[in-house]
């Protein structure tokens, strides 16, 4: 068994109008590449640096397959989940 964890998270910008979902085994570096902007792509375009949302897995394939259900999934939807996690939608950051 591996110790390693797997983490499906969701960036917003200052104004909370985008949503970014995403998967890392390593939360606090990748929040912090997309908080500096050395990730190209969307969340650089839209300056969506702003951590709200994140589940922890214990292997790659269901981290995965949450990601995917996250992402096929309404905008509504990822709003239920962001405020039932953060309902002030702060920026966990600093948390992890």
């Amino acid at each position: 068994m591996s110790d390693k964890q797997f983490y499906v998270y969701i960036l917003t910008n200052r104004d909370n109008r985008v949503l970014y979902t995403g998967i890392t085994s390593d939360l606090k570096k990748r929040v912090f590449e997309h908080r500096e902007k050395l990730v190209e792509g969307f969340t650089k375009r839209y300056n969506a640096t702003k951590l709200v949302y994140y589940e922890i897995f214990d292997d790659a394939e269901n981290a995965i397959t949450r990601e995917k259900q996250i992402k096929s999934g309404s905008r509504a939807g990822k709003l239920k989940l962001i405020n039932g996690f953060n309902a002030g939608w702060s920026d966990l950051f600093d948390e992890l």
